[in-house]
């Protein structure tokens, strides 16, 4: 468990320095987009996939397992595609589901 953790921990750094990166445009354009773009919602979907691991009913597990899979789907989808807003609904699908999965204090 505490090692998905720490993974996951990593992968969340790694997601952030993307958002930075598609924020700031530091590289060429088409390396921005592939970064922001892709790689972005990538390592989101990866992140969804730990993160269901880590949760205890199984019916949030497969609804984070869906979450992740519309992220990495939409991560190979072009930009222009008509379906790339499923990237965006596994996104905030996936983000709903973390805070709902947080244990109370």
């Amino acid at each position: 468990m505490d090692r998905l953790r720490a993974i996951n921990g990593i992968l969340s750094v790694t997601v952030l320095l993307c958002l930075v990166v598609g924020w700031t445009e530091p590289f060429s354009p088409e390396l921005n987009d592939l970064i922001y773009h892709k790689l972005f919602y990538l390592l989101i979907g990866v992140s969804f996939v730990i993160q269901s691991k880590l949760m205890d009913k199984k019916n949030m597990q497969y609804m984070m397992y869906a979450a992740a899979a519309l992220c990495i789907i939409g991560a190979y989808l072009p930009i222009d595609s008509q379906y790339s807003y499923i990237k965006t609904i596994g996104l905030f699908g996936g983000v709903i589901l973390s805070v709902i999965n947080r244990p109370k204090q």
